[in-house]
């Protein structure tokens, strides 16, 4: 079946984001705890393109698939889950890159680099890392992964910001989120 990506961001009505990330059904992923463990030979480079043995994957399908796998465990290490089997996976910053950037109704709706559509809030906190000089701005997407938003949706989310005051504070799901690291 061919993939169909979700449409502009920017044309989507929260209605729609939330059915968008509601329709996409993830493997119960934190469910599971199987007993072999072993190495994926992958990692997730900090400009969020993934490799295998070295080579980068070049079908967005497969990297989706395994995306759709990735868990964040307390001790920092990253894993590919299934029932049966348990892969390390070395991630060299963020498992995604936020791509994208939306205010719809009051909220902030961001597309990742797999195009998975994630609404900031609660659940998915906006964090402000790095210096002020060099800030780096991250949104949990699940599984305490993170998306590391590009340049230009930084830039996207400092005008939100900016067109609210001079606080660079973001809302969104009912919280508000200093892009100043601390």
């Amino acid at each position: 079946m061919p993939y169909t990506p979700p449409p502009e961001l920017a044309g989507m009505s929260l209605a729609q984001i939330a059915e968008a990330v509601a329709a996409r059904k993830l493997p119960p992923v934190e469910q599971w705890s199987p007993d072999n463990v072993d190495e994926s030979h992958m990692r997730i480079a900090a400009d969020g393109t993934w490799y295998h043995e070295g080579s980068p994957i070049k079908r967005p399908g497969m990297v989706r698939a395994f995306a759709g796998l990735l868990n964040h465990e307390e001790d920092g290490s990253y894993w590919l889950v299934v029932p049966y089997q348990k892969l390390s996976i070395e991630v060299e910053d963020a498992c995604f890159i936020a791509t994208d950037v939306s205010e719809t109704e009051g909220d902030l709706a961001f597309r990742l680099n797999t195009d998975e559509l994630v609404v900031a809030g609660p659940d998915n906190r906006i964090r402000a890392a790095g210096d002020p000089d060099q800030p780096a701005i991250y949104l949990h997407v699940r599984r305490g992964c993170e998306a590391r938003l590009n340049r230009s949706t930084y830039e996207q989310l400092a005008r939100i910001a900016l067109a609210r005051g001079d606080d660079w504070t973001v809302t969104s799901g009912g919280e508000t989120f200093s892009l100043l690291p601390a």
